[in-house]
């Protein structure tokens, strides 16, 4: 994928790295805790979304309490150690004793996936920071150190952001949700099927509040 080389060459020109698999920070896996550490150690794919806030009444898709707002690949396994290495394996990237006073702002999402588990890591730019989401736990980071690696990634996804089509729509087991083949566009353009007799707008769950203000930062 095209995706892959531009944010590798993005990278690589802000700083060296190594691209072989990195164990996380000891720190970093004691917060998180060792399963959601070892899916991102362990992870057989790594997938990219564009993510925002979500907005008052929003419809849509979300991801963590968050809306998607596109897609942006399937990583290859260079990029996937490249991003773990950076982000959570460099002890000097991440700063533990202090808090960014900042109000996090989402814009990137990796998801780590290993067999049918998976650990989430948001990327917040231009307010510097990471947030791991396990088993609803959040765990985030301030990330000023590499406040300017963040938005290198950051802008490299940025260029090749693609919509974001739920697979149950698709009707295929497919992580993913974009179309990949002139089958599946024709499936997805089809007309929809008559609604069910059922009230979709009664549900009485409150909307959840993402509470990006109130986080506690490592």
């Amino acid at each position: 994928m095209r995706m892959n080389y531009l944010l590798a060459f993005a990278v690589s020109t802000f700083l060296a790295f190594n691209v072989e698999a990195q164990s996380l920070l000891p720190s970093v896996s004691r917060d998180i805790g060792a399963t959601a550490a070892t899916n991102i150690e362990q992870a057989e794919r790594l997938f990219c979304y564009h993510i925002s806030n979500k907005p008052q009444n929003y419809k849509g898709y979300t991801i963590d309490n968050m809306a998607i707002t596109g897609f942006c690949g399937i990583l290859d396994t260079n990029l996937k150690d490249m991003l773990t290495e950076q982000l959570l394996a460099t002890d000097g990237n991440i700063d533990f004793d202090s808090v960014a006073n900042c109000t996090i702002e989402p814009r990137i999402l990796l998801r780590f996936v290993r067999g049918v588990d998976n650990t989430d890591v948001l990327i917040s730019t231009p307010c510097p920071a990471i947030s791991v989401f396990y088993s609803g736990k959040v765990t985030t980071y301030n990330m000023q150190p590499a406040q300017e690696l963040l938005d290198t990634i950051a802008n490299a996804f940025s260029n090749t952001r693609t919509a974001f089509v739920s697979p149950a729509l698709l009707n295929q087991l497919l992580p993913v949700g974009v179309v990949q083949t002139a089958e599946q566009r024709a499936t997805l353009n089809r007309p929809a099927q008559p609604k069910r007799n059922w009230d979709e707008s009664s549900s009485s769950e409150a909307p959840k509040d993402a509470g990006w203000n109130s986080l506690n930062f490592k």
